[in-house]
């Protein structure tokens, strides 16, 4: 499959909104060690929210349907991690803005957009132990692998190999934003609520288009 249409952008979207409801326990319980312990919550209802809207939207303007579930997801789940998803897809699809299908080299940009997206919204770095350090490997091993002309499948299964290492690298840092920073040194070796958050959505995204090719 080379490229991919609404359907598959709605089933993607779809595919994240399972996840999160199947690991909302797991993320509730990797936040309330050193958060507030809402993010599986939040990120559920984020989630919801989009995929409502996708799935109902007449929109064909792919783009253009990625930025309004993004809206969506802003005013469904306003807090921290609610607002760098929503920030996420809303660049991601300014980036593939007047677009009907898709192919790797777009999902690569998506992904590069998200990640400038999270880092300007969340004034963040790499290296500061947030999402961004999956979002960033991941965007970069997509591009890599659009480069090379690979097929969706493809560009998404770097991204989430590569956002696994971010994730398992990610452990390893000591947290410099929300209230896991207060802990200092006790973060350190610890999965990040936020990076676990977004290895979900790429792998999720990765499942979906992998059971449509299946199909």
């Amino acid at each position: 499959m080379d490229t991919l249409c609404k359907d598959d952008i709605v089933a993607m979207i779809r595919a994240i909104r399972s996840t999160m409801e199947e690991q909302r326990d797991h993320l509730i319980e990797l936040d309330a060690a050193m958060g507030d312990g809402d993010l599986g919550l939040t990120m559920v209802k984020a989630f919801v929210a989009a995929d409502e809207y996708a799935a109902s939207s007449d929109l064909t303007d792919l783009g253009k349907l990625l930025m309004q579930a993004g809206m969506t997801m802003a005013k469904a789940a306003p807090s921290t991690m609610g607002t760098l998803a929503a920030t996420g897809f809303m660049r991601g699809g300014k980036a593939l803005a007047g677009k009907e299908s898709i192919d790797g080299a777009d999902l690569a940009a998506f992904l590069r957009a998200f990640a400038a997206g999270i880092k300007e919204r969340g004034k963040t770095e790499v290296g500061n132990k947030t999402i961004l350090d999956v979002m960033h490997p991941a965007a970069t091993a997509a591009e890599q692998a659009a480069a090379d002309a690979v097929a969706p499948a493809g560009v998404l299964a770097a991204a989430a190999a590569a956002a696994r290492t971010g994730w398992e690298e990610a452990k390893g840092m000591q947290a410099q934003h929300g209230r896991q920073a207060y802990y200092r040194e006790q973060s350190i070796g610890k999965a990040d609520p936020g990076a676990t958050a977004g290895l979900f959505i790429i792998q999720a995204m990765l499942g979906a288009v992998e059971s449509k090719e299946k199909s």
